[in-house]
C-alpha cells in the first residue's frame, strides 16, 4: 500500500465538508510531485494530491498587497527544498498532536476555507460590496493561500523558521484559534459578506 512520503496513510482520512469532497484529493504519493503537468487544464489541479498543493503554494505563495517580498527567500523554485520543509512540518505536526498530519492538514483547510466573499458592483457610477458565495475549488486556493502567506509573514524578519510558523499556522486552523491567519482572514471577510448582504 503506497503511503505519502512513504510515511503516512491516508486510509480512512474523511472530508467532512461536502462542498470539498471533490476537491481534496487524498490519493497518496511517495514523492507528490506531477510536475506541472496538469497545467493549463480546467479543474484538474482538484485531481492533484493535496500536500503537493501545499508544496506549490511554498514555492510560489501569490501577492500580498501587490508585494512578493515577504516569501522572497524562500521562493526560488526549489522543488525538493519545499518538498523537505512539508516533510519536516508533517513530521512536526505528528509529534506534537500525535495524530495522523495529513488527516490535521486537511481539517485545517476545511476549517480555513471561507464560504462567502465580497465582490464590488458598480451601478450607476457608484461602487458598493456585495456578498457572493465562494466556489469550492476557491475556497481550497483561498485557505492554501492564507496558511502559507500567514506562515511567511510570522517568519519574516523574525528568529522563527518558517517550518515551525507554518506547523504552528496549520495545527492552529485545524484547532480553530483565531491566532491563525487564515482562520482570521476567513472570519474577517465572512463578517464583511455578512454586514453587505
Amino acid at each position: 500500500m503506497i503511503k505519502a512520503f512513504n510515511r503516512w496513510s491516508t486510509d480512512g482520512i474523511r472530508v467532512d465538508d461536502q462542498g470539498l469532497q471533490r476537491y481534496i484529493n487524498l490519493e497518496p504519493k511517495l514523492v507528490p510531485k506531477t510536475g506541472a503537468r496538469y497545467a493549463g487544464k480546467r479543474f484538474h489541479k482538484s485531481k492533484v494530491f493535496i500536500v503537493e498543493r501545499l508544496i506549490n503554494k511554498i514555492m510560489v505563495s501569490g501577492h500580498k498587497g501587490k508585494k512578493h517580498f515577504k516569501s522572497s527567500g524562500n521562493n526560488t523554485g526549489k522543488s525538493v527544498t519545499a518538498y523537505n520543509q512539508v516533510e519536516k512540518v508533517l513530521d512536526m505536526i505528528e509529534k506534537r498532536l500525535k495524530k495522523n498530519p495529513i488527516e490535521v492538514f486537511v481539517k485545517a483547510i476545511e476549517n480555513a476555507a471561507p464560504r462567502e466573499e465580497i465582490i464590488a458592483i458598480e451601478y450607476g457610477g457608484a461602487r458598493y460590496p456585495k456578498a457572493v458565495e465562494c466556489a469550492p475549488q476557491r475556497r481550497i486556493d483561498l485557505a492554501l493561500r492564507y496558511i502559507t502567506q500567514g506562515a511567511y509573514h510570522k517568519s519574516f524578519n523574525a528568529k522563527k523558521a518558517f517550518v515551525s510558523t507554518l506547523t504552528d499556522e496549520i495545527v492552529n486552523a485545524y484547532s480553530m484559534s483565531p491566532t491563525s491567519n487564515a482562520i482570521a482572514k476567513k472570519n474577517e471577510t465572512e463578517r464583511q459578506a455578512d454586514s453587505s448582504r
